[in-house]
Order: C-alpha cells, then structure tokens, then sequence
C-alpha cells in the first residue's frame, strides 16, 4: 500500500513553466471544481505587484508577477490534492524535498501579501544631495552631473550638468539617472 502524505493547511509553491502562470492557476481552479476538492484546496494564486517602469521617456506603472514561473497554493496536502495539484497541466512540480512539498511560513506569505496589496508603488530614491549622476535617458543621456534637488513625493530630481561651459539645473525622473 503507497504511504499516505499528510501536512498540515498551508500555502505551497508549485513550480509551472514561465509565462504561463495564469493558465495553471484558471486550470487547477476549474480541477478543484470538478474533483470536488473545495475542502482540501482553498486558494489558487499567481502573486503580482506593482512597479514603476520608465520606458520611451515616459513613467508607467506596471504589473508583474513577483515569482515567474511560480503560482502558490492554499491547501491540506493529501495524496488526492497533491494528485489534483501535480497533475494540473503546466505544473512541473511542488517545491519541497522529494515529492513531499515544504509550506511557505507564515511570515513570508505576510510579507507577500503586503507587496500585493500596495496600491501605488513608492519612489525609492537612493540618492543624496551633491550625488554625482549620469543621466542614462532622454535627451541629455550621457552627460554627468550632480545632484542639487530631490523630490520624492514626485520621484523626480534636479541635476546639474555643464553646458557650454555653465552649469545648468536639469529636472529628471529619478528612473533617468544612476549614480556614479
């Protein structure tokens, strides 16, 4: 007789081929509902967050999925859900030793739920006045300068270059500078 498998109610990572985290997760949904594994599996989850991306001169707010190739799971492991879940199509594996998946802590499904949850993506500015900067966008790309002005509330900076000889306060996007 094959060994029973019995973990406790946990979220689970399964591993699925990139790119097609969204069809795993609509697939193993429509296969709780005609297993009939409502009690065993209770959640399905393709974990995304919001990033700010700055692209053609402009600054876009994203979606992305923060573990590609990754969907978790909300289930009781039995021999029958972890069946239903395994054999899912797209679904290369659990992610654990052997065949026996390992649950993700809680603390670590918190921190995931609360990068999910911010509405808008905050600035991180991780630079300071007199910063020196190269400007890697936009029409002055490949200059250097420095920094003399930082808003984070915009996400935007002021940056001194040399122009002929003078310098001259440019207003940046954050997103369009690096520092040196």
């Amino acid at each position: 007789m094959p060994r029973q498998i019995e973990q406790p109610r946990g979220w689970y990572a399964i591993h699925t081929y990139a790119g097609y985290e969204e069809n795993v997760a609509q697939a193993l949904r429509q296969r709780i509902e005609s297993f009939g594994m409502k009690d065993k599996i209770f959640n399905v989850l393709v974990p995304v967050e919001k990033r700010i991306k700055f692209k053609g001169g402009k600054r876009r707010v994203v979606t992305e999925k923060m573990f590609p190739g990754y969907v978790l799971v909300d289930m009781i492991v039995t021999d029958e859900s972890w069946y239903v879940v395994r054999n899912t199509p797209g679904v290369t594996g659990f992610i654990g030793s052997g065949t026996i998946p390992t649950p993700i802590s809680e603390k670590e499904i918190k921190n995931i739920f609360k990068r999910m949850e911010i509405e808008e993506p905050k600035y991180k500015i991780e630079l300071s006045l007199n910063s020196p900067v190269r400007i890697i966008d936009g029409p002055f790309k490949g200059f250097e300068g420095k920094v003399s002005e930082i808003d984070e509330k915009r996400g935007r900076i002021k940056v001194l270059i040399n122009v002929f000889g003078r310098e001259t306060p440019i207003d940046l996007d954050f997103l369009q500078v690096k520092k040196i």
